[in-house]
């Protein structure tokens, strides 16, 4: 079955508003384009921002938050929004939440030698766990927000299908793999036809306070220093100093401590060499950075655990699929096989570069996704 076929139909279309929504209002003009679009459908609706930390827990000022989430003047332009939609506005606390399930994982998926995706895991654990659980305290069927992907139902499989978002220089649909069935059967994306600009033209329209706001860039609470001098501040910890070696074990010289290094990292390495070198792997065992050239990064097989099925329960037998092993990656061919319930193996069709353990690999099938993991196994082939 070619799965981006299916026939489905788009939740914010068919949903009854009278059963209302609780919208997670950022501050910028996409959740509160979303929170507009949802009061004009008819949904009895309630305005909502997560605090997800405060500046002096993660060491931060006001001022350095420039380009970052959740700041108070976030908060102030949410309520703006709210107040002229004439919706009600609560700030909700779910800082331990965030700590826990955010925070926590990103240090130990760097202290593991890992590059991990916290957007991932604040959609995963926050947005639709713990906000939707919220929604149904409030007695709200639905939670809105404003990511650039759909969601349709298809009657001849009974499953919620996530899509991606129709303006493709925006879709998000990379970061919402994890999202189960019940998510997504009472979760709306208003904004998942739209593109950018005509978001920002309801905004414009309606006298929006942040029509014209940029958006916000970088991990919400890594202050401007990175993400090494965050996880030294935070843990209050010191990463000794190790070695540099290439594949075959030769001593290269001394690195500043492995959580300063990513795979695929060429600069700021402080080595001499003929041809560049790049980070090829990360060994906890030993603190060895292993470096290479830049085609020893490529690999062409990789194992993902911890995942995700969207459109079936299981993939029962071998799959072609187009995969994406980071954000910012145009898909790539490929063909997937689930080796167990919480595991996949994805062979590409031809090597790609820099395939990172920590990050996510999801799979799509056209515009549909087909679900994911993260990235636990790298191999040449």
């Amino acid at each position: 079955m070619n799965i981006s076929d299916c026939s489905g139909t788009a939740p914010l279309d068919n949903a009854p508003a009278m059963n209302g929504a609780l919208i997670a209002m950022s501050g910028g003009v996409d959740s509160s384009v979303a929170a507009f679009l949802t009061v004009k459908r008819g949904f009895e609706c309630i305005g909502s921002m997560m605090k997800l930390f405060s500046n002096e827990d993660i060491g931060e000022t006001d001022e350095s938050r420039e380009r970052k989430c959740c700041s108070l003047e976030d908060a102030e332009d949410a309520r703006a929004v709210a107040h002229k939609l004439g919706i009600p506005f609560y700030v909700f606390n779910f800082a331990a939440d965030f700590k826990k399930q955010v925070i926590e994982r990103f240090i130990e998926t760097y202290k593991n030698c890992q590059t991990p995706n916290p957007c991932i895991n604040c959609n995963r654990y926050l947005k639709f766990e713990r906000l939707l659980n919220r929604a149904r305290e409030l007695d709200k069927e639905y939670i809105v927000t404003g990511h650039y992907a759909r969601i349709e139902y298809n009657q001849a499989s009974q499953r919620y299908l996530l899509k991606k978002g129709m303006d493709l220089s925006k879709d998000q649909s990379y970061v919402l793999y994890a999202m189960t069935q019940e998510q997504l059967k009472y979760t709306l994306f208003p904004l998942g036809g739209l593109n950018k600009s005509e978001v920002r033209e309801i905004a414009l329209e309606h006298g929006f306070i942040n029509a014209k706001k940029r958006d916000s860039q970088d991990i919400c609470f890594v202050q401007s220093g990175g993400y090494a001098d965050f996880i030294r501040q935070y843990t209050g910890e010191d990463f000794a100093k190790g070695r540099f070696t290439d594949k075959s074990g030769n001593d290269l010289g001394e690195h500043k401590g492995i959580i300063h290094y990513t795979v695929g990292q060429r600069k700021g390495l402080g080595l001499t060499s003929e041809k560049p070198l790049y980070v090829c792997s990360l060994c906890p065992d030993n603190n060895t950075v292993v470096v290479g050239t830049e085609a020893e990064l490529y690999a062409k097989v990789l194992i993902a655990r911890d995942i995700n099925i969207i459109p079936f329960k299981k993939i029962e037998s071998p799959l072609k699929v187009r995969a994406k092993i980071r954000y910012n990656q145009s898909e790539q061919p490929a063909v997937v096989r689930q080796i167990d319930s919480d595991t996949l193996r994805l062979e590409f069709d031809s090597p790609q570069r820099a395939v990172t353990k920590g990050q996510a690999a999801v799979l799509y099938d056209g515009d549909t996704v087909i679900g994911g993991g993260t990235i636990s196994e790298v191999h040449a082939f």
